[in-house]
């Protein structure tokens, strides 16, 4: 590691042209996109486990994510706000949930291997409309990242199922109905945390501007690093040991940069699959699998949001693999039992005739999480109502 750190140095150093201007791109991504997009979304996350609303969420919704994922129920916040946001937001609620011993070791790295996902706006408007310029590709991509996420989670229903940190014990009198088991677990939250809603809300803008700064970090160094890898030429003998590996898989040789570069970062990965000299049915396979790896720039992000926790890194590295190699298979089925998208040979020109402006993308952060917070809302007030009479608890003679 110490030797790779001197290279990349020296190599920076040495290219100091590319190094300023790649530095600068990511720069402009992480202040124009990501910045103003999960702002929001890290503030009021922040504010509303201060104030209890997830420990409520999570009582209401304990009887549906436990079977599924054997998670606790709060783990049906960190996987809608990472569904809504995007990379890292799970990661960081995971972290969050973790700290506040409100899910053991194991569930929590079940919890962050599934719920860090990317959001449908990147799927849908920059890959498939921007890049693909095909805006009927947008519904198969996100399609396939959510199914197979949801299939890993499942999955993980199994890891260290043996373990006896896996479950913490259940909070509450066991047979307390579920609407007051949720409000007393409410009350008990906030009256732990003690804390004013003005120094809960200052706290939260604190902490999640300080953690985007980090995230920013993060770019803009994976994004000197990829750059100097190309001009050093390391970027095309990676692909070659690429395609020699792949060709036995189908692969079109033309995909294969952008394999390479998407190990780095999703968002160069996914370009160059748009434009590469493949076949259709190819090239969105390659994005897909790119946009469920995330990149080694998401990974530094998640190492980042899970630093001071005991949370393993392991487990999401392989579920990140087998999340690419799933989103691409059923990429490639969907794209079969749809064969119109194919063969849609509308190219969109002019869709998004100016790049939203900053405060825009902080009001679609915002009122996305409003939608978020109403869905989980909604699912709740379902699972009580459609709760079975068996399991609502019965008075019985002294």
């Amino acid at each position: 590691m110490a030797a790779v750190a001197s290279a990349v140095t020296i190599a920076v150093m040495a290219m100091p042209e590319a190094s300023f201007s790649a530095s600068i791109d990511g720069l402009r991504v992480w202040w124009e996109v990501v910045f103003p997009a999960l702002l929001p979304f890290f503030i009021l996350c922040d504010v509303l486990m201060g104030l209890g609303v997830v420990h409520y969420i999570g009582a209401l919704l304990e009887p549906l994510m436990r079977p599924l994922f054997d998670v606790p129920g709060v783990g049906a916040f960190a996987f809608a706000m990472g569904l809504a946001s995007g990379y890292p937001i799970g990661a960081r609620i995971t972290a969050r949930l973790r700290r506040e011993g409100m899910c053991s070791r194991v569930e929590a790295e079940r919890l962050v291997s599934f719920t860090n996902t990317a959001d449908p706006l990147f799927m849908v408007g920059a890959v498939a409309v921007g890049m693909f310029r095909m805006p009927s590709l947008g519904p198969i991509l996100a399609a396939s990242h959510y199914v197979s996420a949801i299939i890993i989670g499942l999955g993980l229903k199994y890891y260290a199922y043996r373990s006896r940190e896996t479950r913490l014990p259940e909070a509450g009198r066991p047979h307390e109905p579920i609407l007051s088991k949720a409000a007393h677990e409410l009350y008990t939250a906030r009256h732990q945390d003690g804390r004013s809603l003005g120094q809960v809300f200052g706290d939260a803008v604190r902490d999640s501007v300080s953690t985007l700064l980090l995230i920013g970090g993060c770019i803009m160094l994976f994004s000197v690093v990829v750059k100097v890898l190309d001009v050093a030429g390391i970027t095309r003998l990676a692909s070659a040991l690429t395609q020699w590996i792949m060709s036995p898989l189908g692969m079109h040789e033309a995909v294969t940069p952008s394999l390479m570069n998407g190990v780095f970062e999703i968002t160069m990965g996914s370009e160059i699959a748009s434009k590469a000299a493949a076949p259709l049915t190819q090239r969105a396979v390659a994005a897909s699998a790119i946009i469920a790896w995330s990149g080694l720039s998401v990974f530094a992000q998640v190492a980042a949001m899970l630093h001071g926790t005991d949370v393993s890194m392991k487990p999401y590295l392989f579920a990140r693999m087998a999340h690419a190699g799933l989103a691409g298979l059923v990429t490639k089925g969907l794209l079969l039992m749809f064969p119109s998208v194919l063969s849609a040979a509308a190219v969109v020109e002019g869709v998004f005739p100016h790049q939203p402006g900053f405060l825009w993308s902080v009001a679609r952060s915002t009122a996305s999480v409003a939608m978020t917070m109403g869905i989980l809302g909604i699912a709740a007030a379902v699972r009580v109502v459609l709760r079975p009479a068996s399991a609502r608890p019965t008075r019985t003679q002294p």
